[in-house]
């Protein structure tokens, strides 16, 4: 028990904050990584890679995540050729674009797929993770010094090479090692080099031998292994360096998702193994969006104070006609360093086009806020969908109710039983009484607390109106008490690459219900300058 006290005060003590080191390096990336990567094969030929950076420039985005491939970097043990990293860097620049590389190493999805031959077809030199009945897996065991080794000589060879092509870091601004690490089919590797090593640690000891216990294991001694290849990268070309994760979702225990990789329950674990590495990544497939976004921001505002346990990067999310919303979100709420959709250059059009849309709200926004004062500034993320419609912020006594625009009863595809396509926005506070929302498919209407508490909710017909034979009289005769908050006026803007707002058009009448509420209907992507007062 002491000895697992004196554990647990020691990973707490050392994942309590990023170190200042890393917040340099982050404060580096002086803009939001509007980001796409893209599939497994579309940087494996010269021919592939200059057709797919001007089309991602056309996007919109400002950053592409692109694969490092270990078995075309090295095809003869220690014979390399780095021609794809110098076409993406050199396609990438021509493009005005940035590059995240992702080393595609040991491990690509757990699996251990993108080694090169020499590497695979040597087992003993090289050996294999394995389940508790002995099986061998297409898993590369990470308790091997060979294996280490053979890695580590990869990926410093590929960042020396960095460093020589691109000496100032115009182009490739972050590195991702490995991707997706964790164990499948088995919580932890149960080889013979593995089984010694949970014998040294007393691990079973400490923390028990079910699955989970396993999986802590598993963490520890794969985050040592990353900690490795980050701490050699530190000393060749210093930059950015973070692990993603595959979520453990849908009920799965470990090894039935990729067990112990940089997942948020564990990230104490690869605190104290990895402490070189900047961040740790969600790769968001699944529902639940905000659930995944919010476990990886720690902590959730940053600008409520404290230290920041990990800041929210997302390199990998599902391209789909939700993505814009959410990437709006993520960056209001979280403040997110970036947002990335996967296989970016394979989507549809339809796809597609809600990224190049929010990207272009987001780039303006930021444009804003870093042309004014960040001490009266706070910003928040909106992302509703058919289940999730509603939430309500107080803003230092400024009452907002936030809902999807489907909730307004006008609009016939909010009830013609299709699926209502996620609604989102960055709601930012420029001053007393100030707002921008930049966004698509919600309403915000803005209250003072009494008047909010006071309020009833009124069932509205589909002109906008009460519904016959409520209680509209009753409620008007009951004494109100305090001030209201009434919109000023709702402009619809944009904003320039120097920050200035430039006007476009005034919404009113029908467009605010009245001066009731500012909206953003589905399928529109505007940015709304609204400003309130108090009678």
């Amino acid at each position: 028990m002491k000895q697992l006290l004196r554990l647990s005060i020691m990973l707490i003590a050392l994942s309590a904050s990023l170190t200042a080191d890393a917040k340099d390096r982050l404060s580096c990336l002086t803009f939001p990584i509007l980001g796409g990567e893209l599939s497994n094969s579309a940087a494996t030929s010269t021919a592939d890679i200059d057709e797919v950076m001007p089309r991602m420039k056309a996007l919109g985005l400002n950053t592409v995540l692109v694969p490092a491939y270990w078995e075309l970097i090295e095809p003869a043990e220690g014979q390399f050729d780095f021609t794809l990293i110098d076409r993406t860097i050199d396609a990438a620049r021509s493009q005005q674009l940035h590059v995240v590389f992702l080393w595609f190493g040991a491990w690509k999805n757990s699996m251990s797929c993108y080694a090169p031959g020499w590497f695979k077809k040597d087992v003993k030199r090289f050996p294999r993770a394995m389940t508790a009945g002995g099986k061998p897996l297409e898993i590369a065991s990470c308790f091997s010094d060979n294996v280490m080794n053979a890695d580590l000589k990869a990926f410093s060879a590929l960042m020396s090479h960095i460093r020589e092509h691109d000496p100032r870091r115009e182009v490739v601004i972050m590195m991702q090692i490995e991707n997706e690490i964790g164990m499948l089919e088995s919580a932890r590797d149960h080889s013979p080099l593995a089984d010694k090593a949970y014998a040294q640690e007393r691990w079973a000891e400490r923390y028990g031998t079910d699955d989970y216990a396993d999986e802590k294991f598993m963490a520890l001694s794969y985050a040592r292994y990353v900690e490795q290849l980050a701490k050699a990268a530190r000393q060749i070309h210093d930059m950015p360096l973070y692990v993603n994760a595959a979520m453990n979702s849908r009920g799965r225990r470990p090894g039935e998702y990729p067990s112990a990789g940089p997942l948020a329950h564990l990230i104490d674990f690869w605190h104290q193994g990895a402490p070189s590495i900047d961040l740790l990544a969600p790769d968001i497939y699944d529902t639940g969006f905000k659930s995944w976004a919010s476990q990886y921001a720690m902590p959730q505002r940053p600008q409520d104070g404290g230290e920041i346990k990990n800041r929210l990067f997302i390199p990998e999310s599902r391209c789909c006609e939700n993505s814009g919303a959410r990437a709006l979100y993520a960056f209001g709420e979280h403040q997110a360093l970036g947002f990335s959709p996967f296989a970016i250059d394979q989507a549809s059009p339809k796809e597609i086009e809600s990224v190049t849309l929010a990207y272009h709200l987001i780039r303006q926004v930021y444009s804003l806020t870093a042309r004014h004062s960040h001490a009266s500034m706070t910003t928040y993320g909106l992302l509703f969908d058919q289940d999730d419609r509603e939430c309500i912020i107080d803003d230092n006594g400024v009452v907002m109710t936030c809902r999807h625009n489907f909730t307004l009863p006008w609009d016939p595809r909010a009830t013609d039983g299709s699926t209502w396509p996620e609604g989102g926005a960055m709601l930012v506070r420029l001053g007393r009484y100030e707002y921008l929302l930049a966004g698509s498919g919600v309403v915000v209407d803005f209250k003072t607390p009494t008047e909010k508490q006071q309020s009833e909710q009124k069932q509205l017909g589909e002109d906008g109106f009460a519904e016959a034979g409520g209680n509209s009289r009753q409620q008007s005769q009951k004494r109100f008490s305090g001030k209201r908050l009434g919109l000023l006026s709702v402009d619809e803007v944009e904003i320039d690459s120097a920050g200035a707002m430039q006007y476009l058009r005034r919404h009113n009448g029908d467009q605010t219900h009245q001066g009731r509420h500012a909206r953003i209907g589905v399928g529109e992507w505007k940015i709304l300058h609204i400003r309130l007062y108090e009678y």
